[in-house]
């Protein structure tokens, strides 16, 4: 281990038993937040943030190696991308505003760890990308562009996105990135024009669309996410809200109140800080341990929210899988969930014959289309009331699924030895494991079987019971 290592570690530790905020040496500063590995600073904590942490290389969990063999050539990709590190949303930064000017009022001291409260502001905006975000969003672009660089030197992606501002922001970042990169690419072909968004499809309970849930009655209607959310934090808060209320003196707190405050440790990192190289010093308030339940926490929100723990939940991304399974065989769309056949029929919206596709999305949206896809069918039944591990078999967690600036390739390879082409799909740089088809050593599967595999989605699954 080098010297700044060394230096990095025992600052860390320092800061961590002190309370105090961690601040990188000036020449190194932002190293832990790369295009490659994504956000790797302060790991141990940062990245049991559930869908609010930032995103971060998964490959060295990955049992299946990312590199494409020598005897392949990526001939497809669809990249699924949610948006970059945002503010809270609107309703809940009112929350958050409202919790500390509640305890800043009726605190009767302000010491240790808690002593920064005593003249912290908050200032946090509200939905939109943070600064942070918008370089998640960039760097995304330049790592997908050198992945792929066999076919971006030549190739422009077709690109969509859901209607939200922060999901088209994000995808004009991504764009940025992608043709900065290309233009420092050296081996590019010439003149060649930058990508656009070239589908914006509108977010309304009225209008299908297949990155962002919202047709389904039956499921819009369904509130067990967050029953399950609320029991499971009933279980591990209240010991957390008694300690904070002995070193908060004169504030009386809700188990909600706790799950605030712990978010704002995210949001202060990435938003008020800037680079996210500075932990905000609201994460100092709680244990790894009680970090691994947060995240537990968000986990079974996602789950049974928009998983496989919601009898709806993968039926929300029947559309996408259906999509996908056209443009792996270049026919029609055939789909009758949540599709727009206006859009899917039309080839200047929806081509067929592209090699590099990205359409970009949300957190819950994403969910449902990894379960309609399958990806984590090997994930048993999330435990209501104790938490579990949740990497060990397909690797499914809200902070590996689903973090801000989120991706999800699905590959497609021609290989010599192989008359038919390969799928596999990486999320996160995790090839994850398929079910219902026979993949490989490499976590590969020959693209016929790959989509028989998807008989749920092939079949529409339980959609009709979305109005019933």
């Amino acid at each position: 281990m080098g010297l700044l290592a060394v230096f990095l570690s025992i600052v860390y530790l320092f800061s961590r038993a002190s309370g105090t905020p961690i601040q990188y040496p000036g020449p190194e500063q932002g190293s832990c937040n790369t295009v490659d590995e994504g956000y790797q600073c302060f790991p141990r904590t940062s990245h049991l943030w559930g869908q609010y942490s930032p995103y971060f290389s998964l490959e060295e969990h990955s049992t299946f190696p990312l590199d494409v063999p020598e005897d392949c050539q990526i001939t497809f990709v669809q990249a699924l991308s949610r948006h970059g590190a945002r503010y809270p949303t609107a309703s809940k930064s009112e929350k958050y505003a409202a919790l500390i000017a509640e305890i800043q009022s009726n605190v009767t001291s302000f010491a240790g760890k808690y002593a920064f409260l005593k003249s912290y502001n908050y200032s946090l905006g509200s939905d939109d990308l943070t600064a942070f975000g918008e370089q998640q969003m960039e760097d995304s672009g330049v790592k997908f562009y050198h992945r792929y660089s066999s076919l971006t030197r030549t190739v422009i992606p077709f690109i969509r996105a859901s209607g939200s501002d922060r999901v088209v922001a994000s995808g004009e970042k991504f764009i940025q990135g992608y043709q900065s990169a290309k233009q420092h690419d050296p081996q590019a072909k010439p003149g060649h024009e930058a990508p656009v968004i070239n589908v914006v499809i509108p977010e309304s309970e009225n209008f299908n669309n297949t990155l962002d849930h919202s047709v389904c009655t039956t499921f819009e209607d369904s509130e067990l996410g967050d029953t399950v959310e609320a029991e499971f934090t009933a279980i591990f808060a209240p010991s957390i809200r008694q300690r904070l209320e002995k070193g908060l003196p004169g504030v009386q707190l809700s188990t909600d109140d706790v799950i605030s405050l712990m978010d704002l440790c995210s949001f202060d990192t990435v938003a008020a800080t800037g680079d996210g190289t500075e932990l905000s010093p609201f994460c100092d308030w709680f244990t790894r341990k009680e970090w691994t339940q947060y995240d537990y926490l968000q986990s079974l929100g996602k789950y049974y929210g928009y998983g496989a723990g919601n009898p709806l939940g993968p039926a929300q991304g029947i559309g996408f899988a259906n999509e996908l399974i056209a443009r792996l065989t270049q026919l029609p769309v055939q789909d009758h969930t949540s599709t727009n056949h206006t859009l899917d029929e039309t080839r200047a919206t929806f081509p067929l014959n592209a090699t590099l596709y990205a359409d970009f999305s949300h957190d819950n949206s994403m969910i449902s289309a990894f379960f309609a896809l399958g990806l984590y069918n090997g994930t048993k039944p999330l435990s209501k009331t104790s938490v579990e591990s949740i990497t060990e078999t397909d690797g499914y967690s809200a902070a590996w699924s689903v973090p801000f600036g989120a991706r999800a390739y699905v590959e497609m390879m021609q290989c010599r030895a192989q008359k038919e082409p390969l799928v596999r799909v990486l999320v996160n740089d995790r090839v994850v494991p398929l079910h219902g088809c026979a993949a490989d050593r490499l976590g590969r599967c020959k693209r016929d079987e790959f989509i028989q595999g998807l008989s749920f989605a092939r079949s529409g699954g339980n959609w009709g019971q979305c109005f019933v």
